[in-house]
């Protein structure tokens, strides 16, 4: 097995709620308020749509609600199911740190300490996340999650009972708020997670520092039209239709952990550079700004630059002195 090369879960495609668009000859992220599952194949620069997207739009109502209306019918909602029991590594998070001209990551934090790529090889340092680090003020560091799904869905593409769709996000909402449902789900399941019936939910909220505007981020719910206590009783019967054919789910998880352990870090550069073209692209100079529809950076409006540490100790100096 090759050594430093990170076994990540297989991927049939990518469940997203945005796109990278070109305009005035740029290539640049464009928010949307509905979820869009495409392939791993792009044509014309832009990602081909996978046919489960097809598939679930068939059962969504049009926007109006007239059935017979062309109107488009927005997607904000994906029947899911998680494939390891272990939220860690359904949902995987860390600040990340990307070169922006190869998309090789540099740097990977969980906010104690980081491995991060020098001259001297890898080496784990102290991570004080971004906000105290002056390489992350400086280059844009984010925290960063992936969260792998199966969509539960009849297609002749999606029969693949490992395979998986991978939700990529910077946004602050949707990575606590998903973090926050799979402990959740995994603590009142007895540890079943895997076996829960859920549901991806696109939700939408404004606050002062998205100035009023709208702002979207995904949560993890039970699936609709069943009750929590349904749910649960669906996952135990699950699992113990899958314990009966001999379905080692411990097993999974452990294998799981021990591939993605193999690698320093998860993203390849290959794929490191589509990551950076959607969620971490520069404006101009040093300037940093969020792309992700929840990505709201506090206390700076889109556009400027960010402030450097010490900047920010001479500002509380002297708020400290008045």
């Amino acid at each position: 097995m090759l050594k430093g090369l990170a076994l990540t879960p297989p991927v049939l495609g990518r469940v997203s709620i945005g796109r990278v668009v070109e305009k005035s000859g740029k290539r640049v992220p464009e928010k949307d308020d509905e979820f869009t599952i495409t392939s791993q194949v792009q044509t014309r620069g832009s990602w081909v749509n996978h046919p489960v997207d097809a598939e679930l739009r068939k059962s969504v109502e049009p926007a109006n609600g007239n059935a017979s209306s062309t109107a488009h019918a927005k997607m904000r909602s994906i029947p899911v199911r998680l494939l390891f029991d272990d939220p860690g590594l359904n949902l995987r998070t860390n600040y990340s740190l990307f070169d922006r001209k190869t998309g090789r990551p540099l740097c990977v934090g969980n906010g104690e300490t980081c491995r991060r790529s020098t001259s001297a090889g890898i080496q784990t340092l102290e991570c004080a996340s971004p906000e105290g680090c002056q390489l992350g003020l400086d280059q844009g560091c984010k925290p960063y999650g992936r969260l792998n799904v199966r969509i539960d869905v009849d297609c002749d593409d999606q029969t693949d009972e490992l395979g998986s769709f991978v939700f990529r996000t910077t946004g602050f909402n949707s990575i606590r708020t998903l973090a926050a449902r799979l402990q959740y789900f995994q603590a009142i399941t007895g540890g079943k997670l895997s076996a829960m019936p859920l549901e991806l939910r696109l939700r939408g909220k404004s606050t002062t520092q998205s100035h009023r505007a709208a702002i979207f981020y995904v949560d993890l719910t039970v699936r609709s039209g069943m009750t929590l206590l349904e749910a649960i009783a669906q996952a135990k019967a699950t699992w113990a239709e899958r314990e009966e054919a001999g379905f080692d789910q411990a097993a999974l998880d452990a294998a799981a952990k021990a591939g993605l352990a193999l690698g320093a870090f998860e993203e390849s550069a290959e794929d490191g550079a589509a990551v950076v073209e959607e969620f971490y692209p520069v404006t101009g100079g040093e300037t940093i700004s969020p792309t992700e529809p929840d990505q709201v950076d506090p206390g700076r409006q889109q556009g400027q630059p960010r402030p450097k540490l010490g900047s920010k100790l001479e500002a509380k100096a002297a708020l400290l002195r008045h």
